[in-house]
């Protein structure tokens, strides 16, 4: 992989398979040892995590294509259409938890597990969040959305794991509770999912740029081109790793064409350099009696 970022997001991904598929085989032998409808359930949920990790490694190798005549500004928004289809599958997962914590309410069923069920449950909740806190603090680092989505997956898992392990706890005493909590994990998961679809189509469909890198390229116009200039107008638009900005900027008029262009030349460098995106700049006549 060319870039650091997408070689973070690629090591979660293939983590993520790694440590899902020992999981699942653990989980799944649990099940079958305990006879436990709801941890072989809980073992499936877990190998669908091992899906939307590839899903992600997929995603960052799409994206790390270089631009073509096609797509001239690479294919970074792959994160965010793999984004998009993994919190389509928390959706889902959380639907069939519903589904399930329905069908045991109605049936009066609560879950009977054996010594195994233990084991797998707990060593599931502490992999399975340690996983989705490593998944985050590489989504912080790279702000990969697609990354960010796997790493609400894994801690749906771990909460679908807390509810198996209330279940052992609390059945006998409370026959509903496993029904209950199921429910409540099932809104936690369409929460997330909103959250992740809210983020990543706002970045197909173009973001207000923020109130600090405003300020940092206003600092930057300021410095290269004097306190005469005045920048407005900004637009972002996220490619996930190529970031392209645009903005206008009003100049004294006196300026020749060359002169102008050179600032905004010396502007660009150093928004590239400084701020990791690709300025473009269009340069306007200050009107000496307009007020800022």
């Amino acid at each position: 992989m060319g870039n650091s970022n997408s070689k973070l997001g690629y090591q979660e991904g293939v983590v993520s398979v790694i440590l899902n598929l020992l999981l699942f085989v653990l989980k799944y032998y649990a099940g079958i040892v305990s006879a436990s409808v709801a941890l072989i359930a809980d073992a499936w949920h877990t190998l669908s995590d091992s899906l939307t990790s590839l899903m992600v490694i997929v995603g960052i190798r799409l994206s790390t294509r270089k631009p073509d005549k096609e797509h001239p500004f690479g294919h970074g928004r792959w994160e965010q259409i793999s984004a998009i289809i993994i919190a389509l599958l928390l959706v889902m997962v959380g639907i069939e938890f519903i589904k399930d914590s329905i069908a045991k309410f109605t049936a009066h069923e609560f879950a009977r597990f054996g010594a195994w069920a233990y084991v797998a449950t707990i060593l599931s909740i502490a992999v399975k969040e340690g996983l989705a806190q490593y998944a985050f603090r590489i989504a912080r680092i790279t702000g990969n959305s697609s990354v960010k989505a796997d790493g609400w997956h894994h801690r749906s898992d771990a909460l679908s794991s807390v509810v198996v392990l209330a279940g052992i706890f609390l059945s006998p005493y409370i026959w509903w509770m496993d029904s209950a909590l199921g429910i409540v994990v099932s809104l936690m998961l369409f929460y997330a999912a909103y959250g992740i679809i809210r983020e990543a189509v706002n970045k197909i469909l173009g973001e207000e740029p923020s109130a600090a890198t405003v300020s940092e390229v206003k600092k930057i116009v300021a410095e290269e081109m004097g306190e005469s200039a005045f920048p407005h107008h900004f637009h972002i638009h996220n490619y996930g790793d190529h970031i392209e900005f645009t903005f206008h900027v009003k100049i004294p008029g006196e300026k020749t064409v060359a002169e102008a262009h050179a600032l905004a030349t010396r502007v660009e460098v150093r928004i590239k350099k400084e701020l990791n995106m690709d300025a473009t700049i269009h340069i306007e006549p200050l009107l000496f009696h307009a007020c800022f």
